[in-house]
């Protein structure tokens, strides 16, 4: 069977930048992604629930796992949104939420992925973007755990509840701001 054209182009990435709701509703909405995958990276196997990740205890991060086409949306630039939708410089912590399941972290695909992690985390660091040091992870990919299936698409399900209202609703208001040039065109209802 031959392979889609789209599909000849797709990469992968993985990001922990604090609870998965957040960071899956922001790459979400980037122009060649196609697809974000909440999910666990980075612990015990046989401990990958939410129940489980939640006592902090399984070695896991929350984390999208990221489907884009790097012919239309390159891994810096997805760097460039990582970077700019949660403190980097928060260990274990974003917010409220406080843990090691909240890290800040990075898992590469390949030594291209890592470099560019490694260069930009450098770059950010240097230039005094942020009063204290960054602390994110760049480790090599680990195995994927996909969170259980109500996380998915989890803002754009339940808008109203809580979290999404107070934390998820403003930054994404700021990221839909911030990038407004990268963002998927919007569908346009007859």
């Amino acid at each position: 069977m031959e392979e889609e054209p789209h599909a000849r182009h797709q990469a992968t990435a993985v990001f922990g930048t604090g609870c998965f709701w957040c960071s899956e509703a922001v790459f979400a909405e980037l122009h060649g992604v196609a697809r974000v995958q909440p999910g666990y990276m980075g612990g015990d196997p046989d401990r990958a629930t939410y129940r489980e990740v939640c006592t902090g205890t399984t070695g896991h991060a929350e984390v999208s796992k990221v489907t884009f086409d790097p012919q239309v949306l390159s891994f810096g630039e997805l760097l460039r949104v990582f970077w700019a939708t949660h403190d980097p410089t928060s260990l274990n912590r974003q917010g409220e939420d406080i843990g090691t399941q909240y890290r800040s972290v990075i898992f590469y695909a390949d030594e291209e992925q890592r470099a560019e992690a490694e260069r930009q985390r450098a770059a950010l660091d240097a230039s005094g973007a942020w009063e204290k040091p960054i602390v994110t992870q760049v480790v090599p990919m680990q195995e994927f755990h996909p969170a259980e299936d109500y996380h998915g698409n989890y803002f754009a399900l339940n808008p109203d509840q809580g979290y999404c209202r107070l934390v998820i609703r403003p930054k994404m208001e700021k990221f839909r701001k911030a990038f407004e040039g990268m963002l998927k065109p919007k569908t346009v209802l007859p």
